[in-house]
């Protein structure tokens, strides 16, 4: 059953469990208002995650028709502004969900992956600051992974260390800390932990261009020749234009 069928029988069983609740009119006209919005909400995020941008809108304005001040349908909104590269539709949709209030963490998380993909990491930083405070959000981890990669985009490297530390204390199973922690230790000289931090990035991640290069670099640290020759043989026939192995080359001289 696609989503756009589910829609109708998913409402019209919110709406029965509402009515056999009990309660007045007013009440049970209400409760209707407030799941077939969740049900809209539901079926434009579907239709997002399955890259379908056009018909994602569709539910997302019923929704707010609905309930103008819906967080929920304004957020997801936002993202769908966001993936079809329309910026200022995006922000506003995330200040009118932050201003409607539910769901804030999640929502400020988003928007300070909106801002940080805009290149305004100061403003993505103050985000995702307020977001870290909430010690019940589940992905907290991710906040302050966040808050490690804008930091090191600003230029603050201590304030990064801390961040992404942070994020693998919550979280240890996050490649995209642990090798941003591999590259500031391999940075720091300290070869040790650079390269457990390494290790541990290896076993749950693919490489990139990136991350052959730091492992190149790590292997000829511990003077293992045979790794460092296959790391440059993947970097030549995977990444043969990129500045990384260009990086690799001019290392072996």
């Amino acid at each position: 059953m696609n989503l756009r069928a589910a829609l109708p029988i998913l409402a019209l069983s919110l709406l029965a469990g509402c009515m056999s609740g009990g309660g007045s009119d007013a009440q049970v006209a209400e409760q209707r208002r407030v799941e077939a919005g969740r049900a809209y909400v539901q079926l434009g995020l579907g239709y997002l995650q399955q890259g379908m941008l056009g018909q994602a809108k569709a539910p997302l304005a019923k929704a707010l028709a609905l309930d103008g001040n819906d967080a929920d349908a304004h957020a997801a909104l936002a993202l769908v502004y966001q993936a079809e590269d329309e910026p200022l539709l995006a922000e506003r949709h995330f200040k009118q969900a932050l201003a409607a209030g539910a769901g804030t963490t999640r929502i400020r998380n988003n928007y300070g992956s909106f801002l940080y993909a805009q290149g305004r990491f100061a403003e993505a930083q103050q985000m995702f600051r307020l977001a870290s405070a909430d010690t019940l959000y589940p992905e907290r981890s991710r906040v302050y992974e966040n808050l490690g990669l804008t930091a090191l985009r600003l230029g603050q490297r201590d304030q990064a260390h801390a961040y992404l530390q942070k994020a693998l204390q919550l979280n240890q199973r996050q490649p995209q800390a642990l090798l941003e922690m591999a590259e500031l230790s391999y940075e720091n000289r300290h070869y040790v932990p650079a390269r457990d931090y390494y290790d541990r990035f290896s076993r749950l991640s693919g490489h990139d261009a990136r991350s052959l290069l730091l492992g190149s670099r790590l292997a000829k640290v511990f003077d293992e020749q045979g790794t460092v020759a296959e790391l440059g043989q993947q970097l030549q026939r995977l990444y043969p234009g990129t500045p990384e192995y260009q990086q690799y080359l001019s290392e072996q001289r």
